[in-house]
């Protein structure tokens, strides 16, 4: 026991300092990635290095991407004009009469804006942007960075299934643009940028991650299929605009918003553009084969009723009318068994094989009817 009080006061400093630097010291191993810790470079350099390898994704990343792509992405603006609206007092049964078949004098047609994201994806001025932002749009006026007054865009190409819409402006200059990706290459946990003009507040920047790939999502009449997922903030507004990785490439575009949960944001992933884009911009629409069938997946309950000894393949539900279908002479009822000599597992099957066929291709199925089965030959149309 130490008796002297100045004594026990140094030696109380000193352990208390060597547990504060042990302290320290355990605190940057927690943090320093076990192969990259060096206790010397610990030593002399302090808490920089400790930020620097925790912490890859700097604040800077995310400013010098949205200063570099920012000039590239534009609002758009839509003016939709519609029939006359009803003047209240045109209602009125006197006024009617007085008026007979005539409208009233001051009657005013019925204007409506709206209100979008897009962005440059060529120096000649090629805007690419969703469908229903441009969609029954009589007037389209595209704003950039720099410029306060609108540039008017032309509808080059448009694709309701995929959401798509391709535009173009013309201008004195060479326009600056942003590169498509490869989404492909992207992994979910990923930094993404969003910029667009949600509930017209221009240039607004979210960041976040890519929360999931390949999502199906349906959205009132719409049904997307393979959307990216992402928990960075889409609002109104947004839809058109470019979703970024941190090189600055466009890896999706903004369409759809879960409006029921927070931090669930939809995007069309990069290489669905590219893969139509083209087509878009030389033909202004995507040509889809066609056969015309309702189709359901078997099941076991339904083989039954139908006098079935197997459940495998998917039965027509339904044909339209004067549809390929039809014309090949397909039935309700019918049972598709394989096409091309492949076989049909359920409905799901038949979809990709239509997808996958172009518009004009003969495909032959093997349906069952009646308890015996026969080959029919099927000439696709464009939807």
């Amino acid at each position: 026991m130490i008796r002297d009080k100045s004594l026990r006061t140094t030696v109380i400093g000193i352990l208390a300092a060597l547990v504060l630097e042990a302290a320290l010291l355990g605190g940057l191993f927690l943090y320093l990635p076990r192969e990259n810790f060096n206790p010397a470079m610990a030593a002399t350099s302090g808490t920089q290095n400790v930020k620097s390898a925790v912490a890859p994704v700097g604040t800077d990343i995310i400013a010098d991407t949205v200063t570099k792509t920012s000039p590239a992405v534009v609002k758009i603006e839509t003016i939709q004009k519609s029939t006359y609206r009803n003047d209240p007092f045109f209602n009125d049964p006197f006024f009617r009469e007085f008026f007979g078949s005539q409208r009233p004098y001051n009657a005013q047609p019925d204007v409506s804006q709206g209100m979008g994201s897009g962005f440059i994806i060529s120096e000649d001025g090629y805007v690419l942007t969703n469908e229903h932002v441009i969609s029954s749009a009589d007037q389209i006026n595209v704003y950039l960075t720099d410029q306060e007054k609108p540039l008017t865009a032309k509808v080059i190409g448009a694709d309701e299934e995929l959401d798509l819409a391709v535009l173009k402006i013309s201008s004195d200059e060479k326009l600056p643009y942003l590169q498509l990706g490869n989404d492909d290459d992207t992994l979910v946990g990923e930094w993404v940028i969003a910029i667009g003009n949600p509930y017209g507040l221009d240039h607004t920047v979210t960041a976040g991650v890519i929360s999931a790939k390949g999502r199906p999502v349906q959205v009132e009449d719409r049904q997307y299929k393979n959307l990216l997922q992402t928990d960075a903030s889409i609002n109104p507004g947004n839809s058109g605009g470019p979703l970024l990785n941190l090189e600055g490439e466009v890896i999706g575009i903004n369409t759809a918003v879960n409006a029921s949960a927070q931090g669930i944001g939809f995007a069309i992933p990069a290489n669905t553009v590219k893969s139509v884009l083209e087509t878009l911009i030389e033909n202004g629409k995507v040509s889809r084969p066609w056969m015309g069938v309702y189709i359901q997946t078997l099941n076991d309950d339904l083989a039954r009723r139908l006098g079935l000894q197997s459940s495998q393949g998917a039965v027509l539900s339904g044909v339209v009318a004067g549809s390929p279908a039809d014309k090949a002479g397909l039935k309700q009822g019918d049972v598709i068994l394989a096409i091309n000599k492949e076989k049909i597992a359920d409905a799901g099957d038949i979809t990709n094989v239509i997808e996958k066929s172009k518009v004009g291709d003969k495909i032959t199925l093997l349906v069952e009817r009646d308890g015996s089965q026969k080959n029919i030959t099927v000439t696709l149309a464009e939807k």
